[in-house]
């Protein structure tokens, strides 16, 4: 489990397809306290660490995981945000996260205002229905807050988010433009409520 709370930017140094992609990403990360084993949400993708060095850790990005998430995203050069597993009696600053990402956004334009920015995304249309104002998202993990959506007539949610300052300077959410995809993760809780609402249909 996670928060979306980013702890580090990485980078991709190698990504090398055999059989599985294994990447090796570069981070700030005191990796004598990381084990072999332990789980790294890469960008909302929780992976598992396979080998490590003194600044660098390396997972094993399955076919299926490479088609579920954003393209180029598991590129070299490609900078990723990271976060380290959630511990019993850590704080828990965003929200909920598990890591499994749930489908892929399309940036649609991003506006300064202020000293922040407004970035307008559009997800899919099965994961419309667990968007809703004020309810938490996860963007290329990071945990973030719907300020408004709208439904599309193509049947995707377009929903907008404000960026403040301190988030787009510790975040790779500064590189976001239109026409970028985006790793999504719906909130846990809306995902369980849509269940029980469908449920209650029958």
């Amino acid at each position: 489990m996670f928060t979306g709370i980013v702890t580090d930017i990485g980078t991709i140094t190698t990504a090398e397809q055999r059989g599985d992609l294994r990447l090796v990403i570069s981070c700030g990360y005191d990796m004598g306290g990381v084990d072999l084993g332990a789980s790294i949400a890469c960008s909302g993708c929780c992976l598992t660490v396979v080998d490590k060095g003194a600044d660098w850790f390396a997972v094993d990005a399955s076919a299926e995981t490479v088609s579920k998430t954003a393209s180029g995203m598991w590129t070299q050069g490609r900078r990723l945000n990271l976060e380290r597993a959630l511990k019993v009696g850590d704080e828990l600053g965003g929200h909920i996260v598990t890591g499994h990402v749930d489908g892929v956004g399309e940036v649609l334009s991003v506006e300064p205002v202020g000293d922040s920015h407004k970035v307008t995304i559009a997800a899919p249309a099965a994961l419309a229905p667990y968007i809703a104002e004020k309810g938490s998202i996860t963007v290329d993990g990071v945990s973030l807050t719907v300020n408004s959506v709208i439904d599309a007539s193509d049947g995707r949610a377009h929903f907008t988010l404000n960026i403040i300052p301190h988030t787009w300077d510790v975040t790779t959410l500064a590189e976001l433009a239109a026409g970028r995809v985006v790793n999504l993760e719906i909130d846990v809780l809306a995902r369980y409520l849509k269940r029980m609402e469908e449920v209650r249909a029958k």
